[in-house]
């Protein structure tokens, strides 16, 4: 029997380290330029990659990496690399030349795995607390709750998503590209403390 207080933990824990309304704006950024239909095939897409990562990991956990070779610390690190490469683009408008480039193509860069479904939801915290999670409640019934809980929480990134379009015709373009530049500043940030976080882990770092 799995208990309320459990729930409320696990609940907590992952909307703290997901942030739903924190994916709003970064959404949006990510998405600028797109139409209604395929902004939300993206945040369809996105969120669907994370849980499945989401859903793997609380299942199989550390033996998932362990098989590979590859520790928490290192998955971390590379998490950050990955992040920073896109906090680039978003600050120096990578995204916008490599539109003007293709202007003649219909689509548009997919950024619906990357960066949106990993790392930005499916990070390394996220994937670390769905281990330790399920680590806590063993079982058929504690994995079934943890993955449970991870698609509310998904849920609620999704409908976030989904209203990113009001969000975008309130900034406007210019809004829009101030928006992208002082993300491309956190993701930026953000990924370096991931790298941090990875390094300190091997004793590189304070």
């Amino acid at each position: 029997m799995i208990d309320t207080a459990f729930l409320i933990t696990a609940f907590t824990t992952l909307v703290v380290v997901i942030d739903p309304p924190a994916q709003t704006p970064i959404f949006v950024a990510l998405t600028q330029g797109m139409d209604k239909q395929t902004r939300r095939g993206v945040a369809i897409r996105a969120c669907l990659t994370a849980a499945g990562i989401l859903a793997l990991f609380a299942a199989f956990g550390e033996a998932v990496l362990g098989f590979v070779g590859i520790s928490m610390p290192a998955f971390r690190v590379a998490g950050g690399v990955l992040l920073f490469l896109t906090a680039l683009d978003m600050l120096f408008e990578r995204r916008t030349k490599r539109r003007e480039n293709s202007a003649e193509e219909e689509e548009h860069p997919d950024p619906s795995v990357f960066p949106l479904g990993i790392p930005l939801i499916a990070g390394p915290g996220a994937i670390a607390t769905m281990i330790l999670l399920a680590g806590q409640k063993p079982g058929i019934e504690g994995l079934a709750v943890v993955i449970g809980v991870m698609l509310t929480v998904i849920a609620m990134v999704f409908l976030v998503y989904l209203a990113s379009g009001a969000v975008a015709r309130i900034l406007g373009k210019t809004g829009l590209n101030v928006l992208t530049r002082l993300l491309g500043m956190l993701l930026a940030a953000l990924s370096v403390q991931f790298i941090l976080d990875g390094l300190k882990a091997f004793g590189f770092a304070a």
